[in-house]
């Protein structure tokens, strides 16, 4: 099976040697996104639900460039430094996604990349 490489400038660049996401079949994998501008690559300032609102705006750009959206997700890792934010970011995925809502986990972890408070990682299945 042939993988195709999916890239937009309306999501930040990667940081590093990965592409923002990879196809393979009808099947997505998005790269962990952390709550950078697009363009500048600066870390959004703020609180924790201003930080996931941009990660989320970050996955759904890349879920776009393949022509699905956020409606197509069918799991979602969240990772965060503090999981005192877990309920906060649980109001912002409120606001983000309708029932059926994707799987998911939430992580915490002892750093991120670029200082980041929170990450999120996802795979998507595109219909046709």
């Amino acid at each position: 099976m042939a993988k195709q490489i999916i890239h937009t400038e309306q999501a930040p660049a990667a940081i590093g040697p990965y592409s923002q996401a990879v196809r393979a079949g009808d099947t997505l994998y998005l790269s962990g996104q952390i709550p950078l501008v697009p363009g500048t690559g600066e870390l959004v300032t703020g609180d924790i639900q201003i930080q996931a609102r941009q990660v989320f705006s970050n996955l759904a750009a890349v879920a776009e460039a393949a022509g699905g959206d956020l409606g197509d997700l069918v799991k979602l890792n969240i990772f965060l430094t503090d999981l005192a934010h877990f309920p906060l970011v649980n109001e912002v995925m409120a606001e983000t996604f309708v029932e059926p809502y994707p799987a998911r986990a939430a992580i915490g972890v002892a750093a991120l990349p670029k200082g980041a408070e929170i990450e999120m990682d996802a795979i998507m299945v595109l219909g046709d």
